[in-house]
């Protein structure tokens, strides 16, 4: 674009700030129905990470719509821009060496692999946080599938708009068959060996 000049190749690059964080930075994106259990999760694995001396940051779709992306709606459209400034932002976390632990619905593969296109497919690892829609909607603690099925959402995914399964997660987690701490111990499995660099 006409009268912009990025700077990436003058600042500090990220393995340097890997190396000083002591940790591989990637990108870990939970996907799923609303109610799956995605933010809880998120939750959970942030605070074994922490642990382990691994700095995160969690971002999380209600997070983002009250902020950054407040003036969006639930469109598809939206939904698309929505994940594209998510993707943004999701790697100028990753270029500090910081692990961003993404909870998205995210619910088409179109969108998925946009996300995957900006932040780079060897960044990411993605999560499907699988359970049934009639667990998800007796779950329903923010009490939007009800609102859904009355009409009083529109474009709601699962009800009036669709949600797509990921074609080859990294990891899928059933949560109506787990609970936190089996399905954390499975995520775990599969993510440490990636993050830790020692």
């Amino acid at each position: 674009m006409e009268h912009i000049h990025p700077t990436f190749d003058k600042i500090i690059g990220r393995d340097a700030k890997e190396s000083l964080l002591g940790q591989f930075s990637k990108v870990i994106w939970l996907t799923g129905l609303s109610g799956s259990g995605k933010t809880t999760l998120a939750i959970a694995l942030e605070k074994e990470l922490y642990k382990m001396g691994l700095l995160t940051q969690i971002l999380d779709g209600d997070n983002i719509r009250s902020g950054i992306n407040n003036n969006l709606k639930f469109s598809l459209v939206d939904r698309n821009e929505n994940i594209r400034r998510i993707a943004e932002v999701t790697k100028l976390f990753l270029n500090c060496g910081v692990i961003p632990i993404n909870c998205f619905i995210s619910p088409t593969v179109e969108i998925r692999e946009l996300a995957k296109s900006i932040i780079g497919p060897q960044n990411i690892i993605v999560i499907h946080v699988k359970a049934p829609l009639a667990v998800c909607e007796k779950r329903d603690v923010k009490g939007l599938y009800k609102k859904a099925r009355a009409g009083e959402i529109k474009n709601f995914t699962g009800i009036d708009s669709p949600y797509e399964d990921p074609l080859n997660p990294d990891i899928v987690v059933e949560t109506d068959k787990l609970n936190i701490e089996q399905s954390i111990e499975q995520m775990l499995t599969v993510i440490l060996p990636l993050l830790k660099t020692k």
